[in-house]
């Protein structure tokens, strides 16, 4: 009995160092946006002409919109990886679509949701949104809200004010826009189970019961 204990206890604690090790792959989803209205028109002169792509709703209400996370396959594979509470992560969440302003002059899309640490600054995270079709720019640096992230094996979950970038503030002309918040995102991204380390108890404990 004490060796079918201590090979138990044994398991259980590869399993849990398993499970702390891991790192949970983006596979999916979408990235819901919310931009304010009036003041992307009057402060930006940009008048939303329509969108481009399999856009969908958003799940920030009435007027958003959603694009789909990029797979980690394609032309555009999604990288982003992270463990437990976003203590490590690396990689960048790739999406499809797009948006038009003013009749179609002016074009952003194919986001790329990434990561860099020189743009850590008072409350900009150093996540950024940048555009990949027609102006390739970073438009948005990220500023985390409430409620805060969740990072774990079910879920990634991120809340987030998007704050004019000062590239995007140089393409519109108005260095003086750099840093206002014109609107709300929210990353509900698709995380496959972590089925690693169960497979590996299960495995284990029928190997126990062989035994006995």
């Amino acid at each position: 009995m004490k060796k079918f204990a201590l090979t138990t206890a044994l398991a259980g604690a590869a399993i849990a160092a398993s499970a702390q090790a891991q790192e949970f792959d983006v596979i999916g989803g979408s990235t819901s946006v919310l931009l304010d209205t009036a003041l992307r028109s009057s402060a930006a002169g940009l008048d939303l002409f329509g969108t481009v792509g399999d856009v969908l709703p958003g799940d920030l209400g009435m007027g958003s919109v959603a694009f789909p996370i990029n797979a980690r396959d394609g032309s555009l594979p999604t990288t982003f990886s992270y463990d437990a509470g976003l203590a490590s992560f690396s990689g960048a969440i790739e999406h499809e679509g797009g948006v038009q302003f003013n009749d179609g002059a002016v074009t952003v899309g194919d986001f790329t949701s990434g990561f860099d640490a020189g743009r850590v600054a008072g409350d900009n995270s150093g996540f950024f949104v940048e555009s990949t079709l027609s102006i390739a720019a970073i438009l948005f640096d990220v500023q985390l809200k409430d409620p805060a992230p969740i990072a774990d094996a079910s879920d990634l979950i991120i809340n987030a004010d998007l704050v004019v970038s000062p590239e995007f503030a140089a393409f519109l002309g108005d260095a003086g826009l750099t840093g206002a918040d014109v609107g709300d995102a929210q990353i509900n991204a698709i995380v496959p189970a972590p089925a690693t380390a169960a497979v590996l108890g299960i495995t284990g404990l029928a190997a126990i019961r062989r035994r006995r």
